[in-house]
């Protein structure tokens, strides 16, 4: 039976056994991290958690996701001059009739309610940085859908 997997960033705590997984993901968390300490720390968390490689071909490896800051042609319209620590809306929307913070939403109504996010937006380049401070090694890069991602693995991967 495999063992539970689980990184508590606000922590900083890995809740696994070192060196035992194949293969981790990390999509849409490192960026939510507001210093660089802190998101190298948990590249550095995750890498851990990989098998070290002895055999390139069977050494752990992570798929790590981070928001990009070039989204010039995106919804978001961020690019290389703008800010890269931001506050994001996220807006939920309650359905009609449906109870919320203890109050009935009459019949007809909808009701919504804004929280923001804190998102570090990663310049072009700065993953593999982040990576490398961590200790790891990229394998592989690139950019796809306003995102920056990599496929790392520990040092002695390469």
């Amino acid at each position: 039976m495999d063992q539970g997997f689980g990184l508590d960033y606000e922590e900083q705590h890995v809740h696994s056994v070192p060196s035992y997984y194949d293969f981790a993901i990390s999509i849409a968390v490192v960026h939510h991290l507001s210093t660089e300490e802190r998101r190298i720390q948990a590249i550095k968390a995750t890498l851990e958690c990989l098998k070290p490689a002895g055999d390139p071909a069977k050494c752990g490896r992570a798929l790590l996701y981070v928001w990009a800051l070039e989204q010039k042609s995106s919804r978001r319209g961020w690019d290389q001059n703008d800010e890269q620590d931001v506050m994001v809306p996220w807006v939920t929307k309650n359905a009609r009739g449906k109870t919320r913070d203890d109050a009935a939403v009459p019949d007809g109504a909808e009701t919504q309610t804004t929280y923001y996010r804190y998102y570090h937006l990663y310049r072009e380049g700065e993953l593999e940085r982040d990576v490398s401070k961590a200790g790891g090694v990229v394998l592989e890069a690139g950019y796809e859908k306003d995102n920056w991602w990599a496929i790392v693995a520990r040092p002695d991967a390469k």
